[in-house]
């Protein structure tokens, strides 16, 4: 069989795949990078350090609620991670990249968590901004009415927060057949070809009666 007889095998083949096989080296291929951006990505740590806040004798739980709330939006100002530069050993625009704070609706404390890819950086990250945050929030304790306590020191984690592997991977798999889903709907559609219509032969009396005409 020659060159020329196998490329239109070939082609139609190839026209024959079903759309499933999009999706599949779409989801293979994803589930192969994530699980390699899991596996060589160096892992990371967080740490939670944790400050609730106290009424004084002139105040209430409801107003300490009130300013844990408000101390945990003004922990990563400049003005507590300036001083917690100085305890964590870092500079500021680390510690506002890496740390976060949280607090509840229902209790009167501030969450606060420092990311690295040290263990012990993580803790130290959070302990100085708990340390800081305590500080300047004690500074107005006269005038607000409410004290910040230290309510657990963050120790250095035992295990990473980053995803492992494998969630790296599911996830690279899910996108990578999401995003071959999307090639299938936007791919232009192929229009079917026209029959070629057949050369057409004269028939042997046809062709008697010509020759006998002329």
């Amino acid at each position: 069989m020659t060159e020329n007889a196998r490329a239109p095998r070939l082609t139609a083949r190839s026209r024959a795949l079903p759309p499933w096989t999009l999706l599949a080296a779409g989801a293979v291929l994803g589930g192969l990078l994530g699980g390699a951006y899991g596996t060589f990505k160096a892992p990371t740590y967080t740490a939670t350090s944790y400050v609730v806040a106290v009424p004084t004798e002139n105040s209430d739980q409801a107003s300490a609620l009130g300013f844990a709330q408000a101390y945990g939006r003004v922990a990563t100002q400049l003005a507590v991670l300036g001083d917690a530069q100085v305890w964590a050993g870092v500079p500021v625009s680390t510690l506002r990249s890496s740390v976060q704070t949280a607090t509840s609706p229902d209790a009167p404390m501030v969450a606060v968590s420092a990311t690295s890819k040290g263990r012990e950086l993580a803790a130290d990250m959070a302990n100085a901004v708990a340390r800081s945050l305590t500080r300047h929030a004690n500074d107005t304790k006269d005038s607000t009415h409410v004290e910040l306590l230290e309510f657990s020191r963050a120790v250095k984690p035992a295990a990473p927060s980053s995803a492992p592997a494998t969630v790296t991977g599911l996830v690279g798999a899910s996108a990578g057949g999401l995003l071959g889903g999307l090639v299938l709907l936007v791919r232009p559609r192929r229009r079917p070809e026209e029959p070629v219509p057949a050369a057409s032969v004269p028939s042997p009396a046809i062709a008697a009666d010509v020759h006998g005409q002329l």
